[in-house]
């Protein structure tokens, strides 16, 4: 049985500079892995925000691409007022 609050030994961090026993080949090889896997983890961040950005993008693109082509619609009035300017240029 564990003690409450204890780490299992497969989770625990280790200091690198610190641990005895590891070549100057080995730290730098633990470095360089730590490296890489904060890179992975800022790309997949970026990645995340990027597909937000572009889907916020797109939607505001179409809202205005909508709202476009509803007030065109709406622009009917124009045709109507032509027309009766005709019917009242023929009653004349």
């Amino acid at each position: 049985p564990r003690e409450p609050g204890a780490e299992a030994a497969f989770a625990r961090r280790i200091d690198p500079s610190r641990e005895p026993g590891l070549s100057p080949a080995q730290r730098q090889m633990m470095a360089q892995v730590e490296l890489a896997q904060r890179q992975r983890a800022l790309q997949r961040r970026l990645r995340s925000r990027n597909v937000l950005l572009a889907l916020g993008i797109g939607a505001v693109a179409l809202g205005v691409y909508g709202y476009t082509f509803y007030s065109v619609s709406q622009e009917r009035f124009l045709d109507e007022l032509e027309q009766e300017a005709e019917a009242a240029r023929a009653r004349a």
